[in-house]
């Protein structure tokens, strides 16, 4: 099956929607019939296709089944979760999603690594999300499917730079923290993935308090810098400017620990919350 609908102009989220109206008026459903088949309750089932509400891509891979759309629904929902982005982001997200190299340096758990609880619990502070559980959920939704770029094939070669304080500012939840070091040490040995990290005795460096720097390659060697802090966001593609900062993160990397000696670090880290 081909694409449903021609969206025109239309969101991503609202093309979503009625193409999932579509194929249930198709296959002779009534929202009741389809909440009762699939598990998924009506009103949310109702969300969705009125474009109110961004789901998890676990169900349209269901839905994708229930239907027999292939992947119909899933590349309808890759560009739907850019509407959970702000305008000024979609541009970096884009090309994220295409990049075949990145290198990253945050003094956060970097978004690409958080696990799903994780996102949800910085998602939900006073500081980052504003509105009801619905848009956190959205965000959380959105946050994921951009990870699904770290397991594509052929996948691209990642790395992260991470400063220390990032592994020592636990979440509220015990066993979430858990998960999400779990995570990390995990993702740290997957062969295209590298992370660092930026240990307290590296010192001052020149990155301090200005938020997060990412350096994007897409597949024909052009190259953007992307610097980003809690109220801004920069995207450069001048050559002089993302030099510049190639060779700022350069820097950081080399006072940063080996791959080896960081998953020792993480590994100490997890040792001291417990079993």
């Amino acid at each position: 099956m081909g694409e449903v609908v021609d969206g025109g102009g239309e969101s991503g989220r609202a093309v979503l929607g009625r193409t999932l109206k579509y194929l249930r008026e198709h296959a002779g459903k009534t929202l009741g019939q389809l909440a009762d088949e699939t598990g998924y309750d009506k009103s949310y089932l109702s969300r969705l296709e009125s474009g109110e509400r961004l789901s998890k891509l676990a169900v349209m891979e269901d839905l994708d089944t229930y239907y027999g759309c292939g992947d119909l629904l899933v590349r309808h929902w890759r560009i739907a979760r850019y509407d959970a982005f702000k305008d000024k982001y979609k541009r970096y997200m884009a090309l994220e999603s295409t990049a075949r190299l990145l290198h990253v340096y945050t003094p956060d758990v970097p978004g690409l690594l958080q696990t799903e609880e994780f996102a949800r619990e910085v998602l939900s502070g006073p500081q980052a999300t504003a509105g009801n559980g619905e848009e956190v959920e959205e965000q959380v939704a959105a946050r994921m499917g951009r990870q699904l770029m770290l397991r594509k094939t052929p996948a691209p070669g990642a790395r992260f730079v991470i400063d220390e304080s990032a592994l020592r500012r636990p979440s509220a939840n015990a066993d979430t923290w858990k998960g999400q070091l779990l995570h990390i040490e995990a993702v740290a040995q997957w062969p295209h993935v590298v992370v660092q990290v930026l240990p307290f005795s590296a010192g001052v460096h020149h990155l301090m308090g200005k938020g997060s720097l990412t350096l994007l390659w897409q597949e024909d060697g052009s190259a953007v810098a992307y610097t980003e802090g809690h109220s801004f966001g920069l995207l450069m593609d001048d050559p002089e400017e993302v030099l510049h900062h190639r060779l700022s993160y350069d820097q950081l990397r080399d006072l940063a620990l080996s791959p080896s000696d960081s998953l020792t670090f993480i590994r100490d880290v997890l040792e001291e919350h417990g079993p």
